[in-house]
């Protein structure tokens, strides 16, 4: 940034901060929201959001007021929407727009409400739009060593940011490809120490609103599963894409494993568009769970949900990041995409995966179409990683004996 010195000089009044869409990216980036609001205690702070976000960031004390984007559609100059919606920021006259998000769109519209200053990532050939450039850390070019040594000057080994995962096969490819993987949180509290914060650490933190709170206690009371713990939740469905996705009659096969063996309560969630997943799961069953399919849960019931569980099963997607905001042990199933770029020291995460020739690819749908990377990932090693959690959490070492407080 022409530089981090010359940001904290001048405290702002305004501050506009540009959230990442996705669901996990949001979540990974909450350390440095607070660090944000830590820092600027004076200033007016608004978060601009995707809609799809709301429900999500409800409950939170990082901001004065959220903003979101016009509809999907009406995001253009041509829109009289989008136009609209950039002269009433304008006329706010934001001192900063900070962007957290790499996207060029991202630094052309705080140029359009022209915000003073324009602080993000010199990446996607925004920079003439940006008034302070960050330096990307992670780079293939000659940033890569600096920004794998300053993460293990604070993270530790690479090795430590997880929990110790479970592997199947070889390590991961060295080769770097357009960037060296590093933690999307230590990406984030790059840019909030530019701005003159403390440093940010990797505790993710959401939080849960009292009506989602009693939907939650009534659909699960409908369904006679107050009272019987331990209470697992599987997320089945992955928003990036189908690469992403375990099989669904996997998925059962370990539902009815933590039934039968563990006495659990197994409740499965599926976002708008999954429902046919979270169904398949319920078809291939052979002991009787929870569907939470019609309707589905909002992200405001999912967080209330996955609040009050023992434990949390699913893909690398948006809920394993609400997991871990709320300290809920969590079994990760990664397929195509790299374990470093959402690291965190979350101690209770388990990671499945095994190595493939040709991965981690970071595709949405599996390039030679034969899925190894999924397929390999056994019932056995996704139960034996949540049994091992619920034992772990359980006073007398025993799954069944599970009660809250």
């Amino acid at each position: 940034m022409g530089g981090s010195q010359q940001a904290a000089a001048a405290d702002p009044r305004s501050i506009l901060v540009v959230l990442p869409t996705w669901v996990g990216d949001f979540v990974m980036a909450t350390p440095a929201l607070r660090a944000i609001r830590e820092r600027f205690t004076s200033a007016h702070i608004a978060l601009l959001l995707d809609p799809n976000l709301r429900e999500l960031v409800r409950g939170g004390d990082w901001m004065n007021e959220c903003v979101e984007w016009p509809a999907r559609g009406q995001r253009s100059p041509i829109h009289r929407q989008f136009r609209d919606f950039v002269w009433d920021l304008r006329r706010r006259r934001f001192d900063w727009a900070v962007l957290l998000p790499n996207s060029f769109r991202s630094a052309m519209f705080t140029w359009f409400i022209r915000a003073q200053r324009r602080i993000g990532y010199n990446r996607e050939a925004r920079g003439p739009l940006l008034t302070d450039r960050l330096a990307t850390p992670n780079g293939r070019r000659g940033w890569w060593r600096d920004a794998e040594s300053a993460a293990a000057s604070v993270w530790g080994p690479r090795e430590a940011w997880n929990a110790p995962p479970v592997r199947l096969g070889a390590s991961l490819p060295k080769k770097p490809r357009r960037f060296v993987p590093m933690p999307l949180v230590e990406y984030y509290a790059r840019l909030a120490q530019a701005l003159g914060c403390e440093r940010p650490g990797d505790r993710l933190e959401l939080f849960t609103t009292p009506d989602c709170d009693e939907s939650i206690d009534r659909r699960l009371a409908s369904n006679g599963a107050v009272e019987r713990r331990p209470l697992v939740v599987i997320s089945p469905g992955a928003k990036f894409g189908a690469s992403k996705c375990w099989m669904p009659e996997r998925f059962a096969a370990v539902a009815d494993r933590l039934i039968a063996e563990n006495d659990a309560t197994v409740s499965v969630t599926c976002g708008p568009g999954e429902e046919a997943i979270a169904r398949a799961i319920a078809s291939c069953m052979e002991r009787k769970g929870l569907v939470f399919d019609d309707p589905p849960l909002s992200l405001g019931e999912l967080k209330s949900l996955i609040r009050r569980s023992e434990l949390w099963i699913g893909n690398d997607a948006g809920p394993r990041h609400i997991a871990k905001a709320f300290d809920v042990p969590a079994v990760t199933i990664f397929g195509p995409t790299h374990p470093d770029w959402t690291a965190t020291k979350h101690r209770d995460e388990r990671i499945v995966r095994i190595d493939v020739d040709c991965g981690p690819c970071q595709q949405r749908v599996c390039p030679p179409g034969h899925h190894q990377c999924m397929t390999g990932v056994t019932v056995e090693a996704v139960y034996a990683a949540a049994r091992e959690l619920l034992e772990r959490k359980s006073p007398k070492g025993k799954a069944a004996a599970l009660t809250r407080p």
